[in-house]
């Protein structure tokens, strides 16, 4: 199990290197099919609960919007993001209670409102990806998502195995502790102090103390929630990974859920800060 994690990890990690490369385009591709993917884990794990039937249709032209943003740097259109997001909005609303008028035999005011979370929960928080890839510098700023995000994750597994004892929310995921909560914190800002070193000395962008330590603190808090948050659902719904697209590491949902998370406060910290 081992090697099959870190064969799928690497082989992984070089398409995600190619795909950042490659531009905003590609990307927006890209992301556009994961947030398919990772719609249609979600969407399946809910329909799991008794009484429970995502309108799947309107989740799946929520991704429509995604595509369009990504596919901007084309040059064919251009996009105001709070029109787009408004009549996104509107669509989702309107098209899922006309579900639950025309087929109120299946569907139900229950259903329309787990379809409208996993569209928040997937592709609207992915699109944030996609909005860091195309600012200033973005083919660098989006890093600061994954550092975030897995950098986290894997400084909490280190101080966890390390100095671990108390646990921290055993109910959702009985491996997490407060040492490794601290240590994933602690370890982010310390990777972002990283980061904000190589990106100056090579590639000339200057990110303040203030918004290193930033990035640090809110990506290292909010990626650890992500994480337990997709513990706390799947625990639920009673499934051990949301997939298994990803040998050794299950679905989209599994390898994305402090992405999720994290994605949006990476935006919002450069946004503010003003880089």
């Amino acid at each position: 199990m081992l090697k099959t994690r870190v064969i799928s990890a690497l082989v992984g990690l070089i398409l995600l290197i190619a795909v950042l490369y490659l531009g905003s385009i590609v990307l927006g591709v890209v992301v556009s099919i994961i947030a398919a993917i990772g719609l249609y884990e979600f969407y399946n794990s809910a329909a799991k609960l008794k009484n429970i039937q995502p309108i799947k249709p309107v989740g799946y032209l929520s991704i429509i919007p995604l595509l369009l943003l990504g596919l901007e740097e084309t040059g064919w259109y251009k996009l105001d993001l709070g029109i787009l997001t408004g009549i996104s909005v509107c669509v989702v609303i309107f098209l899922s209670m006309a579900f639950i008028v025309f087929g109120h035999k299946r569907y139900n005011i229950i259903d329309a409102c787990v379809t409208a979370f996993g569209i928040a929960y997937v592709p609207f928080l992915m699109s944030f990806l996609i909005l860091i890839r195309k600012m200033d510098f973005g083919i660098l700023l989006i890093w600061l998502i994954f550092i975030g995000a897995w950098g986290t994750d894997t400084m909490a597994y280190t101080f966890g195995r390390l100095f671990g004892k108390r646990k921290i929310v055993p109910e959702i995921s009985k491996n997490k502790t407060m040492a490794g909560a601290i240590g994933g914190i602690l370890g982010c800002v310390a990777l972002m102090f990283v980061f904000g070193l190589i990106s100056r000395s090579f590639f000339g962008l200057e990110l303040s103390t203030a918004t290193l330590v930033l990035l640090g603190l809110f990506c290292g808090v909010i990626s650890q929630i992500g994480d337990w948050s997709a513990s706390a659902v799947k625990r639920y719904v009673n499934v051990k990974d949301y997939g298994s697209i990803m040998p050794g590491h299950g679905g989209v949902l599994d390898r994305f859920d402090s992405i999720l998370f994290v994605a949006p406060v990476v935006y919002y910290v450069i946004v503010v800060c003003n880089i």
